[in-house]
């Protein structure tokens, strides 16, 4: 790969460089629904060897085997329901509302309630090479815990908290048996995580960042399991899968903003000169990418373009950096590593103007403009995955309408064009609520509600939650009280009691 093979296909390989890093967006975002992302992180940490791929043809074979013992009349052995009653449950009380372009389309597709479920539904796409969207939690797991070892013990405790056990309901139990009677080929066992990219403890001390509040929820979540069912527990599950997904993948996106103004200053011949210079333009202090009630894609849309732009120029110079001096110092894993770098693109400033890498970029992004304004590619792919992951769904069947209760966008009103705005629903409040008071002692006030989303990169004035939506529906969830003495305005209710892993 050289510089000229890059200029010819800019999305089809990058710099080594810039893919190996820890802060690379991988796996690439594509479309997934909340129940795509739980349904293939079961998946990624308890069905080894299992391809997102494989997925849609498992479906397809566990619909037909069931469709012959139907039509022959025979009873499988060792089930509790015989073949019409199995079905119905798949196709009925466990079905997953499918979206208004799937309306005609016959697929199976199932709430992944239990693992044994997601073994047969829930990929990505019905064809071809699904992306993994659990491969992306995982990521973001090793890179938000305080360290490797504090991810491995996060991660062990995600394994038992979505296996089937003695303390889980009824229902769940019977579920996870009879489908492993009437399926087989994948067992759920505990799979080596193959993570290892993190920030080193020099970024990380005192950085906010969605990776790290994720990680803090995601405990939180799993020990609030014992609290309820299980269907209650993968919901409130996915309402925090869905925030964190999103959210860290706009982090990424300014992360590239932001790292490619450094890397373009130093090409020029300016750019950070210390360490401490190259982390605070690195890293970003504090973030805001969603105001509450507001429209939301607009702004994803100004980040994944920006994220674009900064691709093309940070895999353009580092292609002319190795074109110049033969190899590349440095890295964009960490401010040191992106020190290093910096360096290299001065020592190179010469050599750099000579190849007109600044014409090179400036003529790709023109040539590449429907994908760098998100309308085909990568970025369309972006604007997608944000959409349907943070969107309340939109099913296929009016009496499915009020199946997904864990958005964090809804329609403005019921017009098909209406625009998405930030809106929580009930179950995404609930565990917004009870993580942003696990670990704490004594009452709080809907401020640290307000802080909480921040983390996430939402921003909403904990003065207009008496008086918005959000207000009303802490009030209908019984999550607040009201203050007698107006003081300390409205006091947010931990839903449950924090069970101990």
């Amino acid at each position: 790969m050289t510089l000229a093979k890059f200029r010819e296909e800019p999305w089809k390989t990058s710099h080594r460089v810039y893919s190996s890093s820890a802060l690379a967006m991988t796996p690439a975002p594509e479309y997934a629904s909340s129940e795509v992302i739980l349904s293939s992180l079961y998946r990624v940490v308890g069905f080894p060897g299992l391809s997102e791929g494989a997925v849609p043809q498992a479906g397809r074979d566990v619909d037909k085997d069931i469709q012959k013992f139907r039509n022959n009349r025979k009873e499988r052995k060792g089930a509790a329901l015989d073949a019409d009653s199995f079905h119905m449950m798949l196709h009925s009380a466990l079905e997953s509302p499918k979206l208004p372009n799937q309306s005609s389309k016959r697929f199976l597709q199932v709430t992944p309630l239990v693992p044994q479920a997601t073994a047969f539904s829930g990929s990505a796409r019905l064809a071809g090479n699904p992306w993994s969207a659990g491969t992306l939690v995982r990521r973001m797991v090793w890179l938000g815990a305080a360290s490797p070892e504090d991810a491995q013990a996060i991660w062990s405790e995600l394994f038992a908290a979505l296996s089937v056990d003695a303390d889980d309901d009824v229902f769940a139990r019977f579920l996870q048996q009879e489908i492993a009677v009437w399926t087989s080929g994948s067992t759920w066992r505990a799979a080596e995580p193959e993570e290892n990219a993190s920030l080193v403890d020099a970024d990380r001390d005192g950085l906010s960042y969605p990776a790290r509040q994720f990680a803090k929820d995601l405990v939180a979540v799993l020990r609030a399991k014992g609290a309820m069912t299980r269907r209650q527990w993968t919901s409130l599950l996915e309402a925090v899968l869905r925030i964190g997904a999103v959210s860290h993948v706009v982090w990424l996106c300014e992360l590239h903003d932001r790292t490619w103004s450094c890397l373009r200053a130093s090409a020029a011949g300016n750019g950070p000169r210390t360490v401490e210079e190259a982390r605070v333009a690195m890293f970003p202090g504090a973030f805001s990418y969603l105001s509450y009630g507001d429209r939301a894609l607009p702004t994803i849309k100004d980040w994944a373009s920006s994220f674009l732009q900064a691709r093309v120029g940070m895999n353009a110079t580092l292609w002319g950096i190795q074109e110049v001096s033969g190899d590349v110092a440095g890295g964009l894993g960490s401010a040191e590593q992106l020190l290093a770098l910096c360096d290299a693109a001065r020592s190179a400033a010469g050599g750099l103007a000579a190849l007109g890498i600044v014409d090179i970029v400036a003529e790709i992004q023109e040539r590449e403009n429907r994908a760098i304004l998100c309308r085909k590619g990568i970025g369309s792919n972006i604007m997608e995955f944000a959409r349907h992951v943070l969107g309340q769904r939109q099913a296929a069947s009016e009496i499915l309408r009020g199946y997904d209760q864990g958005y964090v966008l809804r329609k403005k009103n019921s017009s098909k064009s209406s625009p998405w705005i930030v809106g929580l629903g009930p179950v995404a409040v609930l565990t917004l609520v009870h993580c942003s008071l696990a670990g704490t002692a004594g009452p709080r006030s809907v401020r640290r509600l307000a802080q909480h989303l921040a983390e996430y990169g939402i921003s909403i004035d904990h003065r207009d939650i008496a008086f918005n939506d959000l207000g009303h529906q802490l009030r209908m969830l019984g999550l607040v009280l009201d203050s007698p003495d107006a003081e300390s305005g409205m006091l947010l209710v931990p839903p449950f009691v924090e069970q101990n892993a």
